[in-house]
């Protein structure tokens, strides 16, 4: 909001994201009343059990920010992990009450119905948390560019976006992507937003793991909008510690013929005020005939990058929905939820993530990692 501090905002966001998230629990506490266990004499427990889990993810984030360790880590992965139980419960129950009209249209089939949500919520969940928590997956696309060099054909170039590094993701996970990025062999390594999640200070931690990620021709980053919620200038001086290029509003050429360009995440710049217009800035300078990657960790100003002569276009943000169905509701906001897509001359790949924000949870849409090789369009 215009002239709204920086202190109203989150207060404002706070707000609004424990009213979601309270409206969830109530849903959900009021579908299964009339059902055991919170129709018998358990109910008290029950309700004192949801109420623990209700507060579990942000007094592990509190304890985290106060040093508690491990304990405020348990809470956390605890609090997370039911975030997508509750949305999984939510959704399901919603479907049973759309089909039996809220039990109007069809009481005799109300409770029935609501047994079977929960149940399919329950097994949908262990599903999601087991794809949640397997490797990425390497996703491999041929991206043709008229008129590139030779020099920089079949180049190799390996995106990352939305590692969201922090208490749940650490160096062990980091060491273990580093591999596998070691193992594809690429010339270059681009990340597109996230790397941070919510303290830049406790990625510290993992410096030594994320200078492992290296290539010949380089490691280029952008900023996220969890870079500005993590701490903006310590995010950066992070990734620059590993020995990232940080591109803000800027551009680089890491060989000739080739120009990999980055602006700061629009997301946050609209979050908290900022200029949203920055493609004309980033651009400006760039070598007449070279071929040139932009990095935006949001998708948007997709139809002015094509026109402003970018080929390729990285993004992610999205984490392709992450959960089925909340895909869905992405896609009200971003046109383009994951995958390829083609917008003129332009070639746009927005990532479905190489981490997880919240939840350890994925379903239908397993986390990658994206692997380019620049092909001659001539």
């Amino acid at each position: 909001m215009p002239g709204m501090s920086e202190t109203g905002r989150l207060v404002l966001f706070l707000f609004v994201v424990l009213t979601v998230w309270t409206g969830m629990h109530a849903y959900v506490l009021a579908r299964l009343w009339s059902l055991p266990p919170l129709a018998g004499p358990a109910r008290p427990w029950v309700l004192a059990v949801v109420g623990f889990f209700w507060a579990a993810y942000p007094a592990g984030r509190i304890l985290i920010a106060r040093g508690a360790g491990r304990a405020g880590v348990i809470l956390e992965a605890v609090g997370a992990t039911w975030l997508g139980v509750i949305f999984l419960l939510l959704v399901a129950l919603l479907a049973a009450d759309l089909v039996t009209g809220f039990g109007f249209w069809w009481p005799s089939a109300a409770r029935t119905a609501k047994i079977v949500a929960v149940a399919s919520a329950c097994v949908l969940s262990a599903v999601a948390l087991l794809q949640g928590l397997r490797p990425p997956v390497v996703s491999e696309h041929d991206v043709v560019i008229p008129g590139l060099p030779d020099e920089i054909a079949g180049t190799r170039v390996v995106m990352l976006s939305d590692l969201h590094v922090g208490t749940l993701l650490g160096t062990r996970w980091l060491e273990r992507l580093g591999e596998r990025v070691r193992d594809l062999d690429p010339d270059l390594v681009v990340i597109a937003g996230d790397l941070v999640d919510a303290e830049a200070l406790t990625v510290r931690e993992s410096l030594p793991a994320l200078k492992q990620l290296q290539a010949p021709l380089g490691v280029f980053a952008v900023t996220g909008n969890h870079e500005f919620y993590a701490g903006l200038d310590q995010s950066v001086k992070l990734m620059r510690d590993a020995g990232y290029r940080v591109l803000r509003d800027s551009w680089a050429a890491p060989t000739p013929g080739l120009v990999v360009a980055g602006v700061e995440d629009l997301t946050a710049r609209r979050q908290f005020g900022f200029d949203n217009d920055p493609l004309p800035h980033t651009l400006d300078g760039i070598p007449e005939g070279a071929a040139v990657i932009l990095l935006s960790h949001t998708p948007w100003q997709v139809r002015q990058a094509a026109e402003a002569g970018v080929h390729l276009m990285f993004s992610g943000h999205t984490h392709g929905g992450q959960i089925w169905p909340f895909s869905w509701l992405v896609r009200l906001q971003y046109r383009y939820v994951g995958g390829r897509y083609q917008v003129g001359d332009m070639t746009l790949i927005v990532s479905r993530g190489t981490g997880f924000w919240g939840p350890p949870m994925r379903l239908w849409r397993p986390a990658e990692i994206i692997l380019i090789t620049l092909i001659d369009g001539q």
